[in-house]
């Protein structure tokens, strides 16, 4: 019987994998928004919107090699200082294992704000490959809240 208490676990880990959902993630910029990780040529991989007030830029972290693409996004609301927050966009915790910044498309609607569409690629653990889809996302420049969804 211990056995088979032990062994459960075990049996279930393929099942949880192949139940893993994409779930975007936002967090606040750390290491992954250092400016070595820039994708150059800078000016390709950098974009503003809403006259300047947002930025978004693509980000090489390297490593995890599944997951090295991170979107940057630098926008309203400021600080006290006067600085914009500071937001990285990932995958299930870490980056995207792809992102086609220059098919970066933007839209604005004022009920919900900016919308951003970019092909991306993502890690698939059951084949070991990436495959495509779509990070779109939400930026509430009032707010500075940020949603985004997968999109096959």
């Amino acid at each position: 019987m211990r056995r088979l208490i032990c062994a459960l676990p075990l049996a279930l880990l393929p099942a949880l994998a192949a139940a893993q959902e994409n779930i975007v993630t936002v967090q606040d910029c750390d290491w992954q928004a250092s400016a070595r990780n820039i994708v150059e040529p800078w000016e390709a991989h950098s974009r503003t919107f809403s006259n300047g007030k947002t930025r978004l830029a693509l980000m090489d972290t390297i490593e995890p090699a599944a997951g090295w693409a991170w979107m940057l996004v630098l926008s309203p609301p400021y600080s006290e200082l006067g600085d914009r927050q500071c937001k990285v966009i990932g995958l299930n915790g870490m980056g995207f294992a792809g992102m086609e910044f220059g098919a970066l498309t933007a839209g604005y609607d004022p009920a919900t704000g900016l919308t951003f569409t970019v092909p991306v690629d993502v890690y698939d653990p059951a084949t070991a490959m990436p495959g495509a889809a779509t990070l779109r996302f939400t930026l509430n420049q009032a707010t500075g809240a940020i949603h985004g969804d997968i999109l096959p």
